[in-house]
């Protein structure tokens, strides 16, 4: 075990709500730290991200202090002794010091205690065990400080059992190595993970999609995509072939374009061929209606972009949108090798920022002036004015716009009397 004032000054610690958390619970016998994430981001000069408090008082005597302050509380895991408060709209979850009695995943048995060694003891890994007071110390009882610097993700303990606790563990041990880890995992904890791969078809679709997202906007996701891959992992998650170079693909062009990261296109792009990969993965992980249409629009037909050019891109995108258009020719360019140096996929990929497509300028009134009645024909000569308003290049021209009326207009008059 040990003990140092490594954070002691640090602004978040020492003013705002976290602050105020600590001086409402470190009084009248009890004590109060900020515990995990938290304080590994601190230590490796990362912000500080949502703020998880520790402490020995009850979770009735936190919501008694918070109300007596006048700070709105909220019993969002009191089965597991938490307690979330609320301050300047910002939550802080408190939950009172504990250790499983029973581990079944997230349903374990927990007992309320005061013995900060067992709380930090039945955490995963040993960086997120560590815990800091007001003044700013930090303790350690799991060789955390060292792991953290040294930037080692390692299980608390042994780590089958802890995998077998919770075999979500897995994939967050190779989550927060691709956030926080540098080199190679662990080598114990690799073959652990390996060893206790079973256990993932025992987890729910929500919690698998949630790491998942996460994981794959890490830094260091490829590697650890590919680790698991290697490990035999990704083909129970997803159900399906991974694209591991697609992915490094990606990662690559997303950065050249100095784009920030989407968990939904690298998603796409390890685990989507063809429309029907997006619909198994959609019922699989629980996807959002959102996170399902996005993939559905980037496996359709994605390898023709391999021999669109600007024109027919230009159509493409006034189809899709801007936003469907450009994840779908990014999939396609990762795809097809990726070369972040092509001037070719590079122009495909920012043809949005360059040209925003006009819309459509007839409308119904332009045919029912042409003799045309209301009706399902009325439907049927506006798509196919369409069509060729797009083959034409998109004219404005009140002339062509007239040529390409009458020519729908007629051949719709031709085949209904045929």
């Amino acid at each position: 075990m040990s003990a140092e004032p490594i954070l002691a000054g640090a602004p978040w610690l020492t003013s705002g709500g976290t602050a105020r958390v600590l001086q409402l619970l470190n009084a009248n016998g009890e004590e109060a730290r900020v515990v995990g994430g938290t304080v590994r981001n601190a230590l490796l000069g990362l912000p500080p991200g949502d703020t998880d408090i520790a402490t020995t008082a009850r979770p009735d005597e936190v919501v008694r202090r918070a109300k007596a302050a006048g700070i709105k509380s909220a019993p969002t895991g009191i089965d597991h002794g938490t307690v979330t408060l609320v301050i300047d709209s910002v939550p802080y979850e408190v939950t009172t010091l504990r250790e499983d009695t029973e581990t079944f995943g997230r349903k374990a048995k927990v007992a309320f205690g005061r013995d900060w060694v067992k709380d930090a003891e039945r955490r995963d890994f040993t960086m997120n065990g560590l815990s800091v007071d007001a003044n700013g110390v930090v303790y350690d009882y799991v060789g955390g400080i060292a792991d953290a610097r040294a930037r080692r993700v390692r299980f608390i303990g042994e780590p089958d059992q802890r995998i077998a606790e919770d075999y979500l563990r897995i994939l967050r041990f190779f989550r927060i190595h691709a956030a926080f880890g540098a080199g190679e995992p662990d080598r114990d904890g690799y073959f652990a993970c390996i060893r206790g791969r079973a256990g993932l078809a025992t987890l729910s679709a929500e919690r698998v999609r949630m790491e998942m997202l996460k994981l794959l906007v890490a830094g260091g996701a490829s590697a650890a995509v590919l680790a698991m891959a290697d490990a035999g992992l990704l083909q129970t998650l997803i159900g399906g072939v991974a694209y591991t170079g697609p992915l490094t693909a990606m990662i690559a062009i997303e950065r050249a374009l100095d784009l920030p990261a989407s968990s939904t296109r690298r998603l796409a792009t390890l685990t989507v061929a063809v429309t029907e990969d997006a619909k198994r993965l959609a019922t699989r992980l629980r996807l959002s209606n959102a996170e399902a249409k996005a993939l559905d629009s980037m496996g359709h037909r994605w390898w023709r972009f391999a021999t669109k050019d600007e024109a027919n891109a230009r159509r493409l995108l006034y189809r899709l949108g801007p936003e469907r258009y450009h994840d779908r020719v990014l999939l396609a360019w990762a795809r097809n090798g990726g070369d972040v140096t092509s001037s070719r996929w590079r122009e495909l990929a920012e043809l949005p920022q360059r040209w925003t497509a006009p819309k459509f300028p007839l409308r119904a009134a332009d045919f029912i002036a042409r003799g045309m009645a209301e009706g399902p024909a009325l439907g049927h000569v506006l798509t196919l004015a369409e069509d060729a308003w797009l083959a034409a290049d998109f004219p404005l021209e009140e002339t062509a716009l007239a040529a390409i009326a009458d020519q729908a207009a007629a051949r719709i008059s031709r085949d209904e009397k045929t």
